[in-house]
């Protein structure tokens, strides 16, 4: 007689998810259309790069934020407050530090109403079931980083959550100690008296996606959109030096580093003409998070190994975690200094000009790429050249980019543009007038980049 095998139960499904948050002047897309199934029996890894919304997605699933539009079901009920399926690790440890290891994973019984000796049980069980035995009555001061996360753990576990949910729970700890608690929690999630019936963990680490994951779900930025979910397919214990393990590694990677899809109506970005044309705005091509000295340490170290790596290799010889890397990388692609084909990043004739160059070319080089290709520059240096004095009030730029990014990144985006232009000497920034003048002495920068 056949069998049938069943279909796994989706516990969590996500609906034409979107999440916009108003700002000052307009409204700030963050999430766009996801659709999700987290699955009874599986652990689902949610990938993406700063800005992708990893952790409003986890929010909304969690219920402590409502989605703009769109629909979060548990177990086929809409989800409308705080989703009782769900519990949540969080990257920051989030204990009260006056209440006791024992009191703290408490907390959520209380909540629920539980007795007092029942939760009492309950959480002793939970405290030796992380390894934390004999520190019941200790202080969240007295605990190191790894010890902190476990009570974090504890207090998630405790209350039988189907679905825990875990917000980058190993990236405040070093590198050791994140090791040694993932290779944990895979032993507790093996083991047959584990209460939790699925995972879902945000993260910004690529390998440790494909070491925990059954799937990976890898989401795009500005807004969040899914761009891809692959299978793992491998038996656990993962060996990361095997083939398969790479070859999935380095897929990700060329995934994550691939250009977006662009907005509708948006002007494409990996068209050059369109870039030299000067079309595209401050919005359709934020400034990556990279500093000059990480640009330029990039461009030394590609140089020195023959202009071309594999971005996996480079990530794990640097110790590096993705959104360390991948911001240079896409400021490198950005200037036209770099190109990217799958987990390969390799030089341009411009970025071995650049990285070549004595400081004062290199500034020239610069100057001009970030006139050409970078919107904000331009912006700024177009708006200042029209000033009767050459200044103008960071202020008139920021209301320009916050009604895009945001209060918090258009700030983020302006510090960034002033890093970059004064390094050029395209323009200067005053912090305590908080203001941008024209370079009184931009030599031959100016002149290269007018």
């Amino acid at each position: 007689m056949a069998t049938t095998i069943e279909e796994p139960v989706p516990l969590i499904v996500c609906r034409g998810l979107t999440k916009t948050f108003k700002t000052p002047d307009s409204e700030l897309p963050v999430l766009d259309n996801i659709d999700l199934e987290v699955l009874d029996g599986e652990i689902l890894a949610l990938l993406g790069k700063s800005g992708s919304g990893k952790s409003t997605l986890l929010r909304c699933i969690a219920g402590l934020i409502a989605p703009s539009s769109g629909t979060v079901t548990f177990r086929g009920k809409p989800v409308t407050g705080p989703n009782p399926g769900t519990a949540m690790v969080f990257q920051s440890f989030a204990l009260l530090p006056w209440l006791t290891v024992q009191a703290n994973v408490e907390i959520g019984l209380e909540a629920r109403g539980v007795p007092e000796a029942e939760r009492a049980t309950k959480a002793r069980r939970a405290i030796d079931r992380i390894g934390l035995d004999g520190f019941e009555s200790a202080f969240p001061k007295e605990l190191s980083g790894g010890m902190r996360q476990r009570v974090g753990f504890a207090r998630a576990l405790v209350v039988e959550p189907d679905v825990l949910l875990m917000d980058e729970p190993f990236s405040a700890l070093d590198v050791l100690t994140a090791e040694n608690l993932r290779g944990e929690l895979l032993e507790l999630w093996q083991t047959h008296d584990f209460p939790i019936k699925s995972i879902l963990i945000v993260t910004h680490n690529i390998e440790e996606a494909v070491l925990l994951a059954d799937r990976v779900v890898i989401l795009g930025s500005n807004p969040g959109r899914i761009r891809k979910t692959l299978g793992v397919g491998m038996p656990r214990p993962r060996d990361r030096r095997a083939p398969d393990f790479e070859a999935l590694v380095d897929e990700i990677y060329g995934i994550m580093i691939g250009r977006e899809e662009q907005h509708p109506g948006a002007a494409p970005v990996e068209e050059e003409q369109a870039i030299h044309a000067r079309k595209l705005t401050p919005a359709q091509v934020p400034i990556p998070h990279a500093s000059i000295d990480g640009l330029s340490g990039l461009v030394e170290i590609l140089h020195q190994l023959g202009d071309e790596l594999d971005l996996a290799d480079l990530a794990d010889e640097l110790r590096l975690e993705v959104d360390d890397l991948l911001p240079l990388v896409d400021a490198l692609v950005l200037l036209g200094f770099a190109e990217v084909e799958g987990p390969r990043v390799r030089l341009t004739v411009e970025g071995i000009g650049f990285g070549g160059a004595d400081i004062q070319e290199s500034k020239q080089i610069f100057a001009r790429a970030a006139i050409d290709r970078v919107p904000l520059i331009r912006v700024i240096r177009a708006g200042l050249e029209r000033a009767a004095d050459g200044c103008l009030q960071a202020g008139f730029f920021r209301d320009i980019v916050r009604r895009s990014f945001g209060e918090e990144e258009a700030t983020e985006q302006l510090e960034i543009a002033a890093q970059w232009g004064r390094y050029a000497e395209l323009f200067e920034y005053d912090a305590i007038a908080r203001q941008f003048c024209i370079a009184r002495e931009a030599g031959e920068a100016e002149q290269g980049a007018a």
